[in-house]
């Protein structure tokens, strides 16, 4: 009589969350930021038509990466449990956290199953509140564990390079344009080599509460975004500093290139102020 083959559960839950992590970790990253008026998910994504942010409900949306079948089930499942409380009881009664807390079941049921292979998605859902402090952001991850999320997140990809260089630029209150801005030069910073990333090669949506729609997500067209990513520039040019040498030239002689002496700049004369490269342009 042969014996069985035995695998701790210990080393069973070990291998099943490496195979999850080794399949979200080969794709691309998304990201979600919250700014001043809302919440932004910008995903590197090439394709038109297989979205990786969605929408829910009136006030919530759905992000996710990794097997696109996998989540897309997900998506449509909450799509359906989201409609269903909103039509037996009320629409005030879909919630983020209710939904969050419905996914993490399933994935945890998943997980910890042993007749089938773990789903290799994280999603997150985020819900606008009528107050930045309202706003409400969960990650989900493979094995259904869950974390309430507070100004940034990033998943899928190298998360934890994107994650860093958002840490050091992001600021609370920030403007969309600026977040965009920002989520784009970030995706940009997952590797060793810094990628100028195109709008055609990026999904962006937004949870607006300046809306006066009730349903608030918006995606953001590839010309919007490409009118936003091109005005940075000329702010960033503009704060080049000049050559040193041409300035202590001529300050000293207060004299330009040709014959005609140049006057020095008065001490009191107004001195226009810089740009704001964060500043709230209307998309």
């Amino acid at each position: 009589m042969s014996v069985p083959f035995y695998v701790s559960p210990e080393q069973l839950m070990r291998d099943r969350a490496d195979f999850a992590r080794k399949g979200i970790a080969k794709g691309r990253s998304a990201i979600a930021l919250q700014y001043a008026d809302g919440i932004l998910f910008v995903a590197e994504n090439r394709s038109p038509a297989l979205h990786k942010v969605a929408e829910i409900y009136d006030r919530m949306a759905f992000a996710a990466v990794g097997r696109y079948n996998e989540f897309e089930n997900l998506r449509i499942a909450g799509v359906r449990l989201a409609d269903m409380r909103g039509y037996s009881y009320d629409r005030r009664d879909v919630t983020g956290r209710a939904l969050a807390n419905a996914y993490a079941q399933t994935l945890g049921a998943i997980f910890s199953s042993g007749g089938e292979k773990p789903l290799e998605v994280e999603i997150l859902v985020a819900e606008i509140g009528a107050a930045p402090a309202d706003d409400q952001v969960y990650r989900l991850t493979y094995d259904g564990s869950i974390a309430d999320v507070q100004g940034y997140a990033v998943m899928g990809g190298p998360a934890d390079q994107v994650a860093d260089y958002i840490g050091e630029h992001y600021s609370e209150g920030i403007s969309l344009a600026g977040a965009l801005r920002l989520a784009v030069d970030a995706l940009g910073h997952d590797g060793t080599e810094v990628r100028q990333l195109t709008p055609d090669q990026l999904e962006v949506a937004v949870l607006d509460r300046t809306r006066t729609q009730v349903r608030k997500f918006k995606r953001i067209s590839e010309e919007t975004l490409a009118r936003i990513l091109s005005e940075s520039r000329p702010a960033e040019e503009a704060t080049e500093p000049a050559d040193a040498g041409e300035k202590t030239d001529t300050a000293e002689t207060g004299a330009s290139d040709g014959d005609t002496p140049v006057a020095p700049p008065a001490d009191d004369a107004p001195i226009a102020p810089p740009e704001d490269p964060d500043d709230n342009r209307p998309l």
